[in-house]
């Protein structure tokens, strides 16, 4: 199994770029949540990064505490770490987050872990909207809006009874809809920051991220 390392006592994991999303979920002990719902998507936590993650009502960037890449033009960079002292330099770890591969390929990524008591995956009909209690991940998938949320026993229940629907019992697997890659363009699965596409295209990058990109 490409996970490398978790630490239950200091809230993080380790992974390889070619780590299945829900190899992730499976190596987690009881109570700690990755920056993710409980899907698989193309291109495994590699591509997630890229994308910026997917359906969080939170900024990525912040959750991913180390990265180790490799550039367009070949370097192997390593950027952030676990603690401050082991960040020197830029911080190439929030611009890499959401670049759709224009600053290079995960080779490792350590993520952030978050402590919860309880949690909630539900779907009930309709467009997607934010609720009245904010999930900490909200997407739409055709007619259905999906939502996960983790957390104190009480919040998580006052945000089941707020959202309705039903009881989602098994992680979603939605790599047959993007047998192409997944892009920004319009498709039937979509968040709060892009609809989803088949094959599809990243954003248009601003001059001076180009220019970093060029640089690493």
């Amino acid at each position: 199994m490409p996970v490398l390392q978790v630490s239950a006592a200091d809230q993080y994991l380790t992974a390889t770029g070619d780590t299945r999303l829900t190899e992730i979920w499976e190596a987690l002990p009881q109570g700690l949540f990755p920056p993710f719902p409980p899907v698989e998507l193309p291109g495994r936590l590699d591509g997630l990064l890229k994308r910026g993650g997917f359906a969080q009502t939170f900024f990525m960037g912040s959750e991913v505490l180390g990265l180790e890449f490799k550039s367009p033009k070949g370097h192997t960079v390593r950027a952030g770490g676990l603690t401050v002292k082991n960040v020197q330099g830029y911080d190439l770890v929030r611009p890499f987050v959401g670049s759709f591969g224009a600053m290079g390929d995960v080779l490792e990524a350590t993520l952030r872990l978050r402590p919860g008591r309880a949690s909630a995956f539900l779907r009930r009909r309709g467009e997607l909207a934010e609720p009245p209690l904010k999930p900490r991940f909200l997407w739409q998938e055709l007619a259905d809006t999906y939502a996960f949320h983790f957390g104190h026993p009480l919040e998580v229940r006052r945000f089941r009874e707020s959202f309705g629907g039903e009881e989602v019992t098994d992680p979603l697997d939605y790599t047959a809809l993007f047998p192409s890659g997944m892009g920004v363009g319009a498709g039937n699965l979509m968040d709060l920051r892009f609809s989803w596409a088949n094959g599809g295209a990243r954003p248009e990058m601003p001059e001076a991220f180009k220019r970093l990109a060029e640089a690493i």
